[in-house]
This record gives C-alpha cells, structure tokens and sequence, in this order.
C-alpha cells in the first residue's frame, strides 16, 4: 500500500488531528501561547471532561441511527440525586456507583420505548429531555443542592498525584508519565496483537514503516499531554477516568461481537436482521450504556461545579452531538468510533477554550459552535456521495 494510498483511505479518520492541531497553532498565535500553558491544558480536562463521556455513549447512539436529546436533563437529575447520597455519608464510591445504576435504569426506560415499541428516538428523548429537567426541579425544589464537604469535587477536579501525596521530582510531577508509559504499553501490545492477527487471516495491513511511524506520532500525542499535566501539578484524577472509560468502550466497539453488531445494525437495519442479529436488544443495550456513561458525566459535572444545580446540563446535548459529527461519526449512522469523537470534543473544547482566552463574548461563541457543526456533517454528507454511500 502506497502512502497515497493510505492517506486517502484514512483521510476522514486523521483529517479531525491535523484539524486539531491546527486550531491550537492558531490560537497559539493570537492568544500569545497561553494556550498551550500546562494550567490551561488541566483546565481544558476539568471543563470539558463530562462532554467527552457523553460523546462515548453519543457515537453508539448515532451509529445505530438514533438520537438521545435528554442527556443534559438526566445528568442535571443524576447530578442532584447524587449529591443527595453523597450528604447522607454513604461516600463517594457509593456516589458514583449509584449514579451509573440510575443512569442504567433511564437508558433502559427510554431504549425499551425505541427499541421494543419502535418509537422514533427524537420524540422519545425530547419527551426525556422535559421529563427529567421536571424531575430537577421536583427533587431539587428548584435550588441548589450544596456538599457537605469538598470530598465529592476530588472526583472531577482532583489530582492524583497530590492525594497520594507523590513529591515533585525535578520540574516534573511523576504519576501522569507513569500511567502514559503503561498506558503506551497496553496500546503497543493491543496494536501489534491486531497486525499479527489480520496478517493470519490475510487481510490487507499498513506497510511497517509507515505503521511504526503511527505508532511513534501517537506516543508523542500522549507523551506531549503527560508532559503539559506533569509540569503543572499533576495527573488529573477525572483524565484517569476518562481514560478508562475510553479503552473500554473503544475495546467493546472493535474487539466484541457486540461491538460488530452495533455497526451491522447502523450501517444496514434490515440485512442486519435478515442475519439474524437481534437488533431490537442491541439498540437497548446502546441506550443503557448512554444512560450510564450519562450517571458517570452527571458526577464529574456535579463535582466540577461543587454544588447540583437545577439548571444544570443546559446545552450538554448540543456540545456531544457536535462532538461525534466532528469527530467523524457518519449522519446516515454505521461509521464513527471512540477516539474519533474524543478527538471531536477536543476539538471543539479547544475552540471554547480558545475563544474565551481571546475575550469573545458567549454570543458570539454559540456562532462559532453552529458553523464548525453544519462544516461537519457537510464534510460528512460530501464524503459519502464522493464515495458513493449517499
């Protein structure tokens, strides 16, 4: 395979990195290299991070050809019940693990009316999307729902180095290199494993060079990020997190039987029936998995803002859905993938951050947000009829 070749059949997939890249050159260049600070790299995490755990579960939802429009309701009404154990003194743990309960639950109540009753999911989760902002407002009687201590807010704006209390060594703090070498070395492993694999089942593979040359960018990318964290103070706890939730959606997307049939579903419903897929209960499992990565976001969120608000999660659905079609998830549903709409939503909090660096008011932000959003599924609809898929 020519590097011709190879960059015209991978051009949807990198196109959002070197897009990526570029934004934050240029806004290197009119924010005076504030942008690229090591503080302002934490505080683009802690911002941004509950929009990227939505985008996970985002991608699975569109890739089956559906929407889910609630997901700022339900992380306002999880955000409140969340804080309300919290104050009980049943703990963090607790917190989080009944919030992904609850978040479970609302996927399977909204994906049982779409999945087994064959309700259009825009109407269903328009209908969530005022359910739960109600529910908000009932739980919360409309004011907010403060902590009882600063323990919760470790969660989304902690750093693991200083609760482990692990000393600077040099300029450096030493957990975000750490946990980027193991995480390199699973990735390694994982990569070489797959090339060995198709190479045995005589699929065609990236030339080796050119495959170590992925290899070496994309250590760089993650060395560069543990680079910005450890210069600042450290590993953020909620980066962890995230980090986890990614390698397991992105392993149940490309390495599952699950995984292909959720792109079977997507790409063509009715052949994916014919096979023999039960296509009804893979769309049910896609929405209980939004629901619970929608529990997990509801307490980054809730513990970014150190309080549960009533008005919470306004606009968290804009923000993902932007965040999949931007990183590459197709409109026609069957195409996207986890770090592609990682990508998106670093996209996109780039932008923000960005705009709010250069002082632009937030009207004029939302502008920008719309424009960069109809660019993206224009550049989506445009690849599919110059391929021939639309």
């Amino acid at each position: 395979m020519s590097v011709k070749t190879l960059i015209k059949n991978n051009i949807r997939n990198y196109s959002m990195f070197i897009i990526l890249l570029l934004i934050m050159i240029i806004f290197a260049i009119t924010t005076n290299g504030v942008n690229f600070n090591p503080r302002n790299f934490i505080n683009i995490f802690f911002q941004n991070s509950y929009v990227l755990i939505l985008a996970i579960g985002m991608v699975m939802i569109i890739i089956t050809q559906n929407i889910d429009l609630s997901v700022g309701s339900v992380c306002a009404f999880i955000g409140a019940l969340s804080a309300m154990v919290y104050n009980t003194g049943l703990g963090m743990p607790a917190a989080v693990i009944i919030s992904i309960l609850i978040g479970v639950a609302i996927g399977a109540y909204q994906g049982a009316w779409v999945a087994f009753a064959k309700l259009p999911a825009f109407i269903v989760t328009l209908s969530g999307m005022l359910l739960f902002r109600g529910l908000t407002y009932i739980v919360t009687k409309v004011s907010p729902v403060s902590l009882k201590d600063t323990g919760y807010s470790l969660f989304a704006t902690g750093i693991l180095d200083e609760v482990l209390k692990v000393n600077r060594i040099g300029p450096y703090f030493p957990m975000a290199f750490i946990v980027a070498i193991l995480l390199l070395v699973v990735f390694f492993i994982a990569e070489f494993a797959g090339r060995k694999r198709k190479i045995a089942n005589d699929f065609e593979v990236t030339p080796l060079p050119l495959f170590i040359v992925k290899l070496a960018l994309i250590s760089l990318l993650i060395l560069g990020l543990a680079d910005r964290f450890a210069r600042s103070r450290g590993l953020p706890i909620v980066v962890l997190v995230l980090g986890i939730t990614i390698f397991v959606f992105h392993f149940i997307l490309n390495n599952t039987v699950l995984g292909r049939y959720i792109y079977a579903v997507g790409g063509n419903p009715r052949s994916a029936k014919l096979s023999g897929i039960n296509s009804e209960m893979v769309i049910f499992i896609v929405f209980c998995f939004m629901g619970g990565l929608a529990g997990l976001a509801a307490v980054v969120s809730t513990g970014y803002m150190n309080s549960a608000l009533p008005q919470a999660g306004n606009l968290f659905e804009l923000d993902t859905i932007a965040a999949c079609y931007i990183g590459g998830v197709s409109a026609g549903g069957g195409i996207g993938s986890v770090i592609g709409v990682i990508v998106g939503g670093l996209v996109m909090s780039a932008i923000n951050n960005g705009m709010t660096l250069m002082n632009m008011s937030p009207h004029s932000q939302y502008i920008v947000k719309a424009l960069v959003l109809v660019l993206a599924v224009f550049y989506d609809i445009y690849n599919r009829r110059k391929s021939g898929l639309g």
